[in-house]
């Protein structure tokens, strides 16, 4: 849960960053330092840069967990669910077989 909180303050400070660099870009606007298509295009980028960041923060961290997970030797979902499709299929067979119809092969 440690790493959950971090990566949660981290994208709510990303948040606050976002707000704030709009707001100083209208502020430049405003004083005539840039022009509004200048603006819009420093914003713009800004905001592909920090996309660009977030993508990498969340590659990283998937690599992360998987890298904890096989340390941990924990089952990863589609191990899970092929182990569940596994037990529902033998399931049905004992039941079938408890009702006398026999083995399938």
């Amino acid at each position: 849960m440690i790493l959950f909180n971090i990566v949660r303050k981290a994208l709510m400070a990303g948040f606050g960053v976002q707000e704030r660099v709009k707001e100083f870009i209208d502020e430049l606007v405003k004083k005539g330092e840039l022009s509004e298509i200048q603006g819009a295009k420093l914003l713009r980028e800004w905001m592909d840069k920090a996309e660009d960041t977030r993508k990498e923060i969340n590659k990283s961290l998937s690599e992360l967990v998987a890298k904890t997970l096989e340390v941990m030797h924990l089952p990863t979902r589609d191990e899970i669910e092929r182990i569940d499709k596994k037990v529902q299929s033998l399931s049905a067979r004992v039941k079938k077989i408890e009702k006398g119809g026999g083995t399938e092969e």
